[in-house]
């Protein structure tokens, strides 16, 4: 078995200019190297995207289009951040998506990729196993978690919180093989995580609703989470149905 803190991870963390992976493009990197006792390594840099920053992203991360003047382009930076991240397990919060933007950049700048052939650890997935969290956002689980603000909502302060929050989520496993092998089930979720329903517990969502949402492309946690409610709200209509003799008068 390997323990995890014989291991060796990677943390990363992009700033893009909106939350479509095949078109948006990325405007700030960082990644650290480290252990569950030291980081080892850092790289962070703003990447003139070569487009508009939305006005909605910039009220996110406020990265403007004058900090990213005479900035690298992300073929620049990609090399320094494939090397670092290597064959490393990859830590995020939401991290396939990180993912994905990066090897899309690597794709439309010819630069070889095998980003995801990584394992990686999603810390969002880690802290709906948890539980104990009612919020699962990295900056809520920071204050749960009693963590030290790092400054404003940018990549390599989100980076550094997450490494935190990996930690403490880190503790209940004793292998990496455990971890993982956890994470490879959906996980059951207790609330509507967003949504005109945001904050429910599922068994308070209407029926419509949740018919609705099982059809979308949400997550596996999620589309697990809702079609097991629906599933249970058909077996408990059928058991009342059955136990009430006088349900079709």
């Amino acid at each position: 078995m390997t323990q995890p803190n014989k291991q060796k991870f990677v943390c990363l963390d992009c700033e893009t200019t909106g939350l479509d992976v095949n078109n948006d493009r990325i405007i700030e990197v960082a990644i650290a190297k480290f252990t569950t006792s030291e980081i080892i390594e850092t790289f962070e840099s703003l990447i003139d995207p070569g487009c508009v920053i939305p006005e909605a992203s910039i009220a996110i991360h406020h990265i403007t289009p004058e900090m990213v003047v005479g900035k690298p382009s992300i073929a620049a930076v990609l090399p320094t951040v494939l090397q670092l991240i290597d064959n490393s397990i990859i830590v995020g919060h939401g991290i396939k998506f990180d993912i994905d933007v990066i090897a899309n950049a690597a794709e439309r700048a010819g630069i070889p990729c095998r980003i995801r052939e990584n394992r990686y650890l999603d810390t969002l997935r880690m802290a709906r196993s948890y539980g104990e969290s009612p919020i699962n956002s990295l900056e809520q689980l920071r204050k749960h978690f009693n963590i030290p603000l790092e400054g404003a909502h940018r990549a390599m302060s989100d980076v550094i919180v997450n490494i935190e929050v990996f930690k403490y989520l880190l503790k209940p496993y004793h292998s990496m093989e455990k971890l993982f092998e956890v994470l490879s089930h959906p996980i059951q979720l207790k609330i509507m995580p967003f949504g005109p329903h945001k904050g429910r517990p599922f068994k308070e969502v209407p029926i419509e609703y949740l018919r609705w949402a099982a059809n979308k492309d949400f997550d596996q946690d999620l589309l697990f989470s809702l079609r097991s409610e629906i599933k249970r709200r058909k077996s408990g209509s059928l058991f009342t149905q059955v136990g009430n003799p006088f349900n079709e008068l």
